[in-house]
């Protein structure tokens, strides 16, 4: 059958972001990002209508089968506008910036990120989701645009003036002038603030919609360790357990949903994330390190189970997400009506998946569809609780629960799938490098650290241009779009972890070299702080820096993190004296909300100690070399850097990367552990029970 011919072809043709390409044949006359659109702007005398969305955004899907595929919307932006489409996943500088504005003049934001500008970038008009025709006092596209076309003919000059006091704003907010020590009771602060947040029925931080927010439990546990509130550590294992029972949890195919949409983890927005995984991989690691809780242990793995199904490349690098719709409608991949149970399952299943599942006769879950008498699978309580109540052994239970969810898998994998964002981001697959070298080094699971390998090889063979330099987006052979200040924390935070799960030397080099890099060409030499953007970036408006820590930690935060573990890791204090630097440059900011950056305070909580840096030396694949590094994985040692010195003979430039080695040969032909602080080293220990006695013993004085 011969292919029919696409009505419209815009000037989205080439472009690789599949978010772009999904807008190529809309009658709107889009641009990329660039000066092209600029220029005719400019030469027609023409507002910009920016739209900034991702491929697996609901609402932008929404508002493109609404506006931007209709003929009439269409005629009205090609007149009045020059259009352009941007996918916030590949230019995060140009989304965080024009979110700023969004933020500054409605006060609050979201995607699809609707904006109106001059000719020069300059915003003055800013919205998120709008309808094609007015509703309930919301103005549609087919009245707003002619408002717009109006205010722009004929108020140009205030047009200016709006412009203007809105890049003043957006100046002032990324100018951080402060400069300070925090002060002690910090962690004190922001443990209250987030315990006033918490939500003691149902876990989690605030009111709906509610997000799983991993960074703020990364905080906790550290805080834990630090002051023994168990109160810290009730949060933590209260709201793990409520994610994973809920229904933002996929428990047919694993892997987290993107938000709950309630504040009872049950209606999820359907969006899968690869950072939400990353991040929720490493989280439910660190929780099961330190409650040694299975239920933290099989969580993790299952999302990595998800994650190797689903979300990863066969040349080793990870997609971005998996969109919420399958058909157009949201959630209907995931949802299940009784009825449809009843016929896949036999009786014994069918009743104890209504039971377990908390299935009903009129379901859970109405969509904008109106798909009534579906359901969102979850559950109320966990197996342990359900097989006291039922009344059989709970192993039993979970291999019965086991068999139940394979036949509904396979039934669900015959369904039109969600769309898949097959591109590879650098600062995600960074995020995922670090999850998976996580959870193969505290779960001995070579299959994990040997996926964070080959991705890692992954960027270093295909994300780098010809100066060497670190590139943002790959997908279908090609590399692009310039790293920035997330690309190159992200990954150097997977390095680490990394270097940490095999002790490959050339890890923790690259590590020290991109960061070198980062440092040259990100740090604020006027009032310190990484930009977003390298001082050799195309110049947008202004070059942003921020500290808050929202659905994925701040740039500034992780770098503080890979700072301190960097000095730690090669006993080079120009990474100590940086992060100095940078743990002072925002101290106003944070102490003003400290909750509000969660992941820099945790990262802070390493660099105030006290902080130990413990020295394997020994034979690196010797049976009391490998258990003395495995006993150690398994502890939960927030404030610990492991660094691997081979015994003499073996090939090794880690003398080169950490000179302090040279002098820490092994003890006796054993495996031996030094414990260091500030340059200071102990005894050679050769027992793990030791080590572990000492660290104790230290953190109490």
């Amino acid at each position: 059958m011969e292919k029919k011919k696409a009505l419209f072809v815009n000037h989205l043709e080439g472009e690789s972001s599949p978010y772009l390409i999904s807008h190529l044949h809309n009658p709107v006359d889009w641009y990329p990002w660039g000066e092209e659109a600029f220029k005719k702007a400019r030469e027609e005398n023409k507002p910009v209508f920016l739209s900034v969305g991702y491929a697996t955004c609901h609402w932008c899907h929404v508002m493109a089968r609404e506006s931007f595929e209709n003929p009439e919307v269409a005629r009205l932006m090609n007149e009045t506008f020059v259009s352009i489409k941007v996918d916030r996943e590949e230019r995060p500088d140009i989304d965080k910036m024009y979110m700023s504005v969004c933020q500054l003049i409605t006060g609050s934001g979201g995607w699809p990120l609707t904006i109106v500008m001059t000719p020069k970038g300059e915003p003055f008009f800013a919205a998120t989701y709008i309808p094609r025709k007015s509703r309930f006092g919301m103005k549609g596209m087919l009245d707003l645009i002619p408002r717009i076309r109006e205010i722009w003919e004929k108020e140009k000059e205030e047009v200016s003036r709006t412009a203007l006091r809105i890049i003043e704003a957006l100046k002032e907010l990324s100018t951080n002038k402060n400069k300070g020590a925090l002060p002690e009771n910090i962690f004190r602060e922001a443990l209250n603030q987030t315990s006033r947040m918490y939500d003691r029925q149902s876990g989690g931080f605030g009111k709906a919609p509610k997000f799983p927010a991993p960074h703020i439990f990364l905080f906790l546990l550290r805080i834990w360790k630090r002051t023994n509130d168990n109160e810290a550590l009730r949060m933590i294992t209260h709201s793990l357990v409520k994610m994973r029972s809920g229904g933002i949890y996929d428990q047919i195919g694993f892997g987290f949903h993107r938000y709950s949409t309630d504040t009872n983890w049950l209606v999820p927005h359907f969006e899968k994330m690869l950072y939400d995984q990353a991040l929720l991989t490493f989280t439910y690691t660190e929780a099961y390190q330190a409650t040694k809780n299975e239920f933290f242990k099989d969580t993790a793995e299952e999302i990595i189970e998800y994650v190797f199904r689903t979300l990863t490349d066969q040349q080793g690098g990870f997609y971005s997400a998996e969109d919420a719709e399958s058909e157009g409608v949201e959630g209907k991949f995931y949802v299940w009506a009784k009825t449809e149970l009843k016929e896949i399952l036999d009786e014994e299943d069918f009743d104890l998946a209504c039971n377990i599942f908390n299935v009903k006769e009129k379901g859970n879950f109405i969509s904008e569809e109106k798909m009534t008498g579906t359901s969102i699978l979850h559950l109320d309580e966990t197996l342990d609780v359900q097989a006291k109540k039922l009344q059989i052994p709970e192993e039993k239970l979970r291999m019965h629960l086991e068999n139940l969810r394979q036949k509904l898998f396979r039934k669900r994998e015959k369904r039109i799938h969600p769309h898949k964002d097959d591109k590879i981001l650098l600062d995600w697959n960074g995020l995922m490098i670090a999850a998976l070298a996580k959870a193969g080094r505290v779960f001995k699971q070579d299959a994990y650290v040997n996926a964070a390998e080959k991705a890692t090889r992954f960027v270093l063979e295909n994300m780098q241009d010809k100066k060497g330099r670190l590139l943002h987006r790959y997908r279908n052979g090609s590399s692009g779009i310039e790293a920035q200040l997330d690309d190159y924390v992200f990954f150097t935070w997977g390095l680490l972890e990394l270097y940490e799960a095999i002790f490959k030397e050339e890890y923790l080099a690259f590590a020290c070299s991109i960061t070198d890099d980062l440092i040259n060409r990100f740090w604020d030499e006027q009032f310190g702080g990484f930009y977003f953007t390298s001082k050799d970036a195309h110049e947008l408006l202004v070059r942003q820096k921020d500290i808050y820590d929202g659905a994925l930690p701040s740039g500034n935060s992780v770098a503080l993190f890979n700072l301190v573990r960097l000095s730690m890791l090669t006993f080079d204090y120009r990474y100590l004296e940086k992060a100095s630097e940078l743990g002072a440059c925002f101290s106003e900011d944070i102490m003003r909300a400290p909750s509000g950056s969660s992941f820099f305070l945790a990262a802070y909580d390493l660099a105030l100690g006290p902080s130990y840096e413990i020295i394997v030396s020994g034979k690196r694949r010797a049976g009391d070399t490998e258990e003395m590094l495995l006993t150690l994985a398994s502890e939960y040692l927030p404030h610990v850097t492991i660094l691997f010195h081979p015994e003499n003979g073996e090939k090794s430039h880690i003398r080169s990367i950490s000179e302090f080695t040279k002098n820490l040969p092994p003890f006796g032909g054993a495996a031996a552990a030094y414990i260091c602080q500030s340059g200071a080293c102990t005894l050679p220990a050769t027992r793990t029970e030791e080590i572990l006695k000492t660290l104790d013993a230290s953190r109490k004085l």
